[in-house]
């Protein structure tokens, strides 16, 4: 049985997620603050931390990086209701494995614990850069590594409109996804590399995956490719081929983002999004 601590300073919220989680099969051990949770980290087995952020005295960043040094292999899951891209950093640098916003539904809880769990060290993302304006992660092509890098990135985007934030952050899905499947072949030994640059009024992403790349007229499976008179065709392809549902990515940041250019082998692009970095924008 896998034993969980939940650093949590809110004592209700600490007892019910320690209540769900129990009944998920966990052994828990919940605590009020970080100094506590230090304690129990050197004192006792321990396989999941999860741990708010904003807690008295010790945040949940700061836990981390001392829980680090005490149990460098230990897996992490840090949950927050402050939305801003410096605590998705700190998440980040420290290896934390995922990134929940509170409010959040248990259930989304406890299949996050499930999914943390069930990773292996193949899975892990390598940070080569963290700074504020240049994030580069070399990503394994699994695509359980997906999902919590796109909470991770989402955060870096707090200060944009929402409909701003919901285009990148599903043209960044779609086309990791993208990499991760065709490129990498869902090879877990396979890297994609991933690199954000935040410039005063642009967000650029480039996605490297280490395939051959691809022909445009090549590709069945994705949505660009659909004849006039069937617009769905691609996912009939998908299914054939037993994909996942998808392939929307070109199509989906041809209509939503502002420049999308891929190297000439089509294993490497960048797409790039133009921002109003005006005070106005940031309401």
């Amino acid at each position: 049985m896998s034993t969980l601590l939940i650093a949590e300073d809110d004592a209700t919220s600490r007892r019910i997620y320690r209540t769900f989680l129990e009944q998920e099969g966990f052994e828990v051990v919940d605590v009020g603050d970080g100094e506590a949770a230090l304690e129990v980290l050197k004192n006792q087995q321990i396989d999941l931390l999860v741990t708010d952020v904003m807690m008295p005295g010790m945040s949940g960043i700061d836990l981390l990086v001392r829980a680090r040094e005490l149990k460098p292999e230990l897996r992490a899951i840090v949950m927050t209701g402050s939305h801003t891209a410096e605590i998705a950093l700190g998440a980040l640098r420290n290896r934390a494995c995922d990134f929940l916003c509170k409010p959040f539904h248990l259930q989304e809880l406890t299949d996050t614990v499930h999914e943390v769990m069930s990773r292996n060290a193949e899975t892990e993302i390598e940070v080569i850069s963290d700074k504020a304006d240049w994030i580069e992660l070399r990503v394994p092509c699994d695509l359980a590594a997906v999902e919590p890098i796109q909470r991770f990135m989402a955060q870096l985007h707090d200060n944009l409109p929402q409909d701003t934030r919901d285009a990148i952050s599903q043209v960044f899905r779609e086309m990791l996804s993208n990499a991760i499947e065709h490129g990498g072949k869902l090879d877990r030994s396979k890297k994609v590399d991933v690199k954000y640059i935040r410039l005063k009024r642009a967000i650029i992403y480039s996605i490297r995956d280490p395939g051959e790349g691809f022909n445009l007229g090549d590709i069945e499976h994705a949505a660009v490719a659909n004849p006039e008179d069937n617009p769905f065709r691609h996912m009939e392809v998908r299914q054939e081929k037993g994909l996942r549902p998808g392939g929307f990515g070109i199509l989906l940041a041809s209509q939503v983002i502002d420049e999308l250019i891929y190297n000439e082998r089509h294993n490497e692009l960048i797409f790039v999004k133009y921002i109003d970095d005006s005070p106005a924008s940031e309401s």
